[in-house]
């Protein structure tokens, strides 16, 4: 199961954790149709891929201080960090649906 962050401290806490692991973080919202298409996409991912990856979820209406950090303007956006650094963003990923 993918962990859904509350907000930018849970997140960076979270980044924190996954160490030297490719983070892969899901921006999402509830009432976002292609959000909802995806979403079993990224279930299926993070148990494939769990021992190497770590896959987190940020509500961007409930955890807006996080959208704002990493600039969200459309969902969703899949960002990629290593070692607590962005490593390349895909906004709505049309190849994944």
């Amino acid at each position: 199961m993918v962990y859904q962050c509350n907000d930018l401290d849970d997140l960076k806490s979270q980044l924190a954790a996954a160490g030297d692991k490719l983070v892969v973080v899901d921006f999402f919202a509830t009432w976002c149709g292609p959000c909802k298409m995806i979403a079993p996409k990224v279930e299926e991912m993070e148990a494939e891929l769990k021992d190497s990856v770590v896959f987190l979820k940020v509500d961007v209406d409930e955890a807006e201080d996080a959208a704002l950090e990493y600039n969200i303007s459309a969902m969703p956006t899949f960002l990629f960090i290593k070692n607590s650094n962005k490593a390349r963003a895909l906004i709505y990923p049309k190849f994944l649906l």
